[in-house]
């Protein structure tokens, strides 16, 4: 809705159509303007509704906000388990193989427009409203290392990897695979194929380097001759 414009020359919405509206303009508004530069009045034009059904919904800012962090929360959420139920459980070739399940986490749950609103909000507004993002730090990260970390310790445990401790690897593992993309998030810009690719394979191997299973006898043997000196 443009300002000045009544709600009654829009057709009319179901009560979850509006919602979803709303939740989707207060997403865009809040990660252009951040939090203290959005307001109500900007959030009911983009959506196309009145001031009065945003208060309706969400009563107030700060409710809004985390509304939004939810919504992307679940959605995000949504991706990446979809994007796990594809890991490697059973490699052919575990480096082609992880690298493909990082192309495929990159591509779909950390570069999307989802991913990237959920991340430009925590970066701008993490530090000035924490208790706004205390729902995400349950149900974002926490589930995602809990479930990735229990396919890790399935590789583990047939013998690819040798990891001691799986919520660490599974940690590290997401953090590699996009450290060379973190320089176009900052910017704002949507990483290019080449560059997920490039990002996925060296971080890939870098973990590979510290958890794969030859890395593991070779540190056992420089221990043992160590012990033994």
């Amino acid at each position: 809705m443009k300002i000045g414009v009544s709600p009654d020359t829009f057709p009319p919405r179901s009560h979850e159509a509006k919602r979803n509206s709303v939740v989707e303009a207060a997403a865009s508004v809040f990660c252009r303007e951040g939090f203290a530069g959005a307001n109500i009045d900007l959030i009911a034009a983009e959506a196309g509704v009145s001031r009065q059904t945003v208060y309706n919904h969400h009563r107030d800012k700060e409710k809004l906000f985390v509304a939004v962090v939810r919504d992307l929360t679940e959605r995000c959420n949504a991706g990446i388990f979809a994007t796990i139920a594809t890991f490697p459980d059973q490699p052919v070739n575990l480096e082609a193989d992880l690298i493909g399940f990082a192309m495929r986490m990159n591509r779909n749950c950390i570069c999307n427009r989802d991913g990237r609103f959920l991340r430009k909000l925590i970066q701008t507004e993490g530090e000035r409203y924490p208790e706004l993002f205390a729902e995400w730090r349950e149900q974002g990260p926490g589930r995602t290392w809990s479930a990735l970390a229990a396919r890790f310790a399935r590789l583990a445990y047939a013998g690819h990897l040798a990891i001691e401790d799986p919520d660490v690897a599974a940690r590290q593992f997401l953090a590699l695979i996009n450290a060379e993309l973190q320089t176009s998030f900052m910017l704002g810009a949507i990483p290019e194929d080449e560059e997920v690719l490039q990002s996925a394979t060296n971080g890939v191997r870098t973990f590979l380097s510290a958890f794969g299973r030859q890395k593991s006898a070779s540190h056992t043997a420089r221990k043992s001759a160590l012990v033994s000196a």
